[in-house]
């Protein structure tokens, strides 16, 4: 659905990206995470034609947004981080406006207003005038403008700023369920984001593509060794520990200290796609040890995130 190719953006002698490239299929949700300044906004105003790249190209649905940017522009729905409101007037003419813009026949421009409200939650406030709404309300019309065309790819620059904990779930929801029958890309460089509403993420740092994949993918890339925590209760420490080095592919088993009373606990090293835990288990049983925990000890995405972003 959108092709990125080496991207490139200047502002003087500062580069903003160097040399971008990715792409998103049809139907993902995709997380554009980064640190402020990393180069996400730049990328997303590119993507939907608000800004011009110094070198590099970007297609959607095969249009490029340059020769081809108003039919590109149709099919995306674009919220930028500081949501394009204008607050005299009501959510209902906010929308109207928007949608005469968008070209929506006049016919079917009160059915769009009333089927939109009704997807982002704001039908009871939409005769309410802007400016007097919350904050996540605000940003909910803000998304209602985003989508009354019905486009096919949504936009979303940090589509949570400013909301309180009980709002930020709110759009997030909201998100996960737009998701369902559209493209999606959200851009932000806070990581709960991400791992609540997508199924892909994209790191950006300094201009560059830092990573890119789905969750498990980043962590299998990006989490260090792969090792698995045990803690058991047994009689015989010695034979455990020695029916644990001989699993097939386990590399090197290394005795901690267990913080239960009677316990035993081993971290088991092994190649990186290699998941020992039912070879584990059956070690364990073989011996009569009681598992008190068995877990795969991976590095969360959060420190992952700062390991690549810090670098």
């Amino acid at each position: 659905m959108i092709e990125v190719a080496d991207l490139v953006k200047e502002y003087g002698p500062i580069r903003a990206l160097d040399g971008v490239s990715f792409s998103v299929r049809q139907g993902d949700v995709v997380g554009f995470l980064g640190p402020n300044g990393a180069g996400k906004t730049t990328c997303m105003k590119i993507i939907t034609g608000f800004l011009a790249a110094t070198s590099g190209t970007v297609m959607v649905d095969g249009r490029d947004v340059v020769q081809d940017g108003v039919a590109v522009r149709s099919r995306i729905g674009y919220l930028p981080e500081n949501a394009p409101l204008y607050t005299d007037m009501s959510g209902r003419e906010y929308l109207h406006f928007v949608a005469t813009v968008r070209g929506i026949a006049d016919k079917d421009v009160a059915a769009r207003i009333d089927a939109v409200a009704k997807t982002v939650g704001v039908s009871h406030v939409l005769d309410q005038e802007i400016g007097t709404l919350s904050k996540g309300y605000r940003q909910r019309v803000g998304l209602a403008q985003a989508m009354i065309h019905d486009p096919e790819i949504l936009i979303l620059d940090e589509p949570t700023s400013g909301l309180d904990p009980n709002q930020i779930v709110e759009i997030r929801q909201l998100i996960k369920e737009l998701g369902q029958d559209r493209t999606v890309i959200l851009s932000t460089h806070n990581l709960h984001e991400v791992t609540a509403s997508c199924n892909r993420i994209i790191v950006i740092h300094r201009g560059r593509i830092a990573a890119d994949g789905t969750p498990d993918q980043i962590q299998a890339a990006h989490g260090g060794g792969n090792s698995f925590l045990l803690t058991a209760r047994t009689g015989d420490v010695p034979s455990l520990g020695s029916a644990l080095s001989r699993i097939p592919g386990a590399s090197g088993v290394t005795p901690l200290e267990s913080g239960e009373t009677g316990a035993v606990a081993f971290c088991i090293e092994a190649a990186r796609d290699i998941d020992l835990r039912a070879a584990v288990f059956d070690a364990c049983v073989a011996h009569q040890s009681i598992i008190l925990e068995l877990r795969r000890e991976r590095l969360d995405l959060e420190s992952i995130f700062q390991r690549i972003t810090m670098q």
